[in-house]
């Protein structure tokens, strides 16, 4: 039997992957001070088991201010990093799945609440645990919160430069991929969009001057890290509001880290403007990277969103909507989400010694060694 487009080997630059299946970056909200803990050593290493082709670690703040909030992960200084070591020391003792980290800045979706105090309102820079935000332009994300501070030059240098660092940072701990947060409604993405972007100058008003500091943050990643080291994207397809970021912008931007170098591109959608209206249906994100898949053949492409079956999956890959999916809250329910898949669509995937023995007699030949 051929075997499951979804369980093809595929290359990111130089890393390989046993299968097309991504844990996407989710969030926990459980550091301190930017430091991982023992709860990041048994989330992470709980789905490290779960058969998936890489593993991404969740948004990682590259300055204390880019945390979504002080429950952020980040890896700005030495005391991140060595945390981080020590997670992943624990995690690589018993597994080789690849790993990816996503680094990122909030931008003006900063200074929070964790999403279960309050709802995850944001905190006044004055109030114990909030700071002051920074944004393209001096506009809230929503009308009662504290407005950002518009980034002058220095400022923007200086992000550049921490997302750098922390891409040389993630190299030194090992780490196999790096990935950029363009997504959700963040720094990145501010820029993008011409709904959070009012600047007048290089860096608003044009596509092309949207696209500038974001690009900027990309080639500054890229010279970081070794020739041929994976960096790759994560963006928002479109706002889902009328003048806003739109899947034109998103070919664009495709094309243009293509060229330098963008070793896969994830399409995920909105999270810029609270007027947006999604229809949260399955595949309803797919059609997205569909379109940058068409305009951009040469480069991966990897879909997310309410992807839950294994067939679904599977008829994403196999009819060339992209070449990956990711799965987010769908591997927190089911952290075996992959062996299921592998099951029902008669692959397999390697485990380790320790739970070869769990797959039922009529599924013998589901888990392999690793």
């Amino acid at each position: 039997m051929a075997l499951p487009k979804l369980f093809e080997p595929i290359t990111i630059g130089g890393t390989s992957l046993a299968n097309r299946i991504v844990i996407a970056p989710m969030c926990q909200y459980a550091a301190v001070n930017g430091q991982m803990n023992a709860w990041h050593m048994q989330h992470l290493g709980s789905l490290a088991q779960s058969g998936a082709g890489i593993l991404t670690i969740e948004a990682t703040a590259v300055t204390p201010e880019g945390r979504i909030t002080y429950g952020d992960v980040g890896l700005y200084d030495e005391a991140t990093e060595r945390a981080m070591a020590e997670v992943l020391q624990g995690i690589r003792a018993w597994s080789d799945m690849p790993i990816a980290i996503q680094l990122a800045h909030a931008g003006r979706k900063g200074s929070c609440e964790r999403p279960w105090d309050r709802g995850g309102a944001q905190i006044a820079p004055d109030q114990p645990n909030g700071w002051q935000t920074v944004a393209p332009s001096a506009e809230p994300y929503a009308a009662d919160e504290n407005p950002p501070e518009a980034l002058d030059r220095a400022g923007l240098d200086r992000i550049r430069d921490a997302f750098a660092e922390a891409a040389r940072r993630a190299v030194r701990l090992g780490i196999d991929v790096i990935q950029i947060h363009a997504a959700h409604g963040y720094l990145l993405h501010e820029f993008l969009s011409p709904l959070s972007n009012r600047r007048t100058d290089d860096y608003g008003g044009s596509l092309e001057n949207r696209m500038r500091f974001p690009l900027e943050v990309f080639d500054a990643v890229r010279a970081a890290v070794p020739d041929g080291y994976p960096v790759t994207i994560r963006v928002s397809g479109t706002d889902w509001v009328e003048g806003g970021w739109d899947i034109q912008g998103t070919i664009a931007l495709a094309r243009a880290v293509h060229q330098r170098g963008c070793t896969a591109y994830h399409v995920s959608s909105g999270g810029l403007d609270p007027r947006q209206r999604i229809a949260a249906v399955p595949n309803y994100q797919v059609p997205l990277a569909r379109a940058v898949k068409e305009a951009v053949p040469d480069m991966p492409v990897i879909a997310v969103g309410l992807i839950t079956e294994p067939h679904q999956a599977e008829a994403i890959v196999a009819t060339g909507d992209a070449d990956m999916i990711a799965i987010a809250r769908a591997a927190l329910y089911d952290p075996r989400w992959p062996w299921h898949a592998a099951a029902a669509l008669g692959a397999s995937v390697t485990a380790a010694p320790q739970y070869l023995r769990s797959a039922p007699s009529p599924l013998r030949d589901l888990l392999q060694p690793r």
